[in-house]
């Protein structure tokens, strides 16, 4: 029997994928194909390295992750062992009072008048 030797790098995709990141091993090749994942700041291809030290960022749905590579692994594990394998130095999210509210008009109010359009464009800044 031989003892299991620990891996120094491996693929971002396989690494983001196994670190429940992302859902699917696809999706996480598909977000670097697409630019979304960036490895110490650059542009990651599938197939780009990854070792323990290396700041990745992935944008998906939500909000920019921002981790830092703490152990390198190549399977899928458990949500707590994945937890252990990066620290996350994500920003917190604005409070909910910060974020923006959307203006509603009253259900059944029909179309906004002429005026109530120009308001809403002078509310927008157009």
């Amino acid at each position: 029997m031989t003892a299991a030797v620990p891996t120094v790098s491996t693929r971002v995709d396989r690494w983001v994928w196994a670190a429940r990141l992302t859902r699917t091993r696809a999706l996480a090749a598909a977000a670097c194909r697409a630019g979304h994942v960036k490895v110490n700041g650059d542009r990651a291809k599938p197939a780009t390295s990854v070792k323990v030290g290396d700041e990745v960022r992935v944008r998906g749905e939500g909000p920019e992750r921002i981790v830092v590579v703490t152990r390198v692994i190549e399977k899928r594990v458990g949500a707590a062992v994945a937890a252990e394998v990066f620290v996350d130095h994500t920003p917190p999210p604005p409070p909910r009072e910060e974020v923006a509210s959307v203006p509603q008009r009253d259900r059944g109010a029909g179309r906004p008048t002429k005026r109530e359009r120009r308001l809403i464009d002078q509310f927008r800044g157009r």
